[in-house]
């Protein structure tokens, strides 16, 4: 809890995954992805209950291990890959108020492919949130200008062009306004932005910049990444 309001995490892991296969069960660090999130989930003082949404039950089981609950199964309406977060979300906080019979006011999401994470990165984005009165807050990282809009290019039937006309004007990266990208850390949504203004995004919403190396994986490359600075940081506190 934080000034007053109940906070509820979601862990969103479905079981089908086209590029990594049960991408949510692989093992990084020694540890599952979705056991990560929970552990994370466990060590944020500020969340008050900590759930997986699933349709997989070794998801659910090793989730459970991990300390979150796993008391609903995603139904298979929402377990496609086209689905967005906004309906998976309000079918765990409707399930959770129903379940635990309290209201929850605030709902964090927890991806269990941003495996890089700390509890301090989660309770601050909870934290900017309550202070600043947003109706969201998403945890985001610079965008390296190599990978900037404007420096992006397309390719039609062999042809060459711009992504976007204004990059035929960039010489140098000091040019470039800088950009963010999400990194999945974490997403701090009031109940009000979910169920009022349907959206994870609402009218408000917060950027809280998270600084050095994250990982959102998606590839088996990502993996050996996460498994590489996991194992720079173990070296470094030898």
């Amino acid at each position: 809890m934080i000034a007053g309001n109940t906070v509820l995490a979601v862990v969103p892991a479905r079981g089908g995954s086209k590029g990594i296969p049960l991408k949510n069960l692989r093992s990084v660090g020694g540890r599952p992805l979705v056991a990560r999130a929970g552990d994370i989930a466990n060590a944020v003082p500020e969340i008050d209950r900590a759930v997986v949404s699933t349709d997989h039950e070794e998801i659910a089981r090793t989730a459970e291990d991990a300390g979150l609950a796993a008391p609903f199964r995603r139904p298979e309406a929402l377990s496609g890959d086209r689905i967005g977060d906004h309906d998976v979300l309000v079918q765990a906080l409707e399930f959770m108020e129903e379940h635990d019979k309290r209201r929850y006011d605030i709902v964090v999401v927890l991806q269990p492919t941003s495996p890089l994470r700390t509890p301090e990165m989660v309770s601050g984005a909870i934290r900017m949130l309550v202070d600043g009165h947003w109706d969201a807050v998403w945890t985001v990282s610079v965008t390296d200008s190599k990978a900037h809009p404007l420096k992006q290019l397309t390719v039609d039937a062999g042809a060459l062009d711009y992504y976007d006309p204004a990059g035929a004007q960039i010489i140098a990266r000091q040019q470039l306004v800088p950009v963010y990208h999400r990194n999945g850390i974490a997403y701090a949504i009031t109940r009000a932005c979910l169920l009022d203004q349907r959206s994870i995004k609402g009218r408000r919403t917060g950027a809280y910049v998270v600084e050095g190396d994250h990982v959102s994986i998606d590839t088996e490359w990502d993996i050996e990444l996460v498994e590489f600075i996991l194992s720079r940081r173990e070296a470094g506190r030898a």
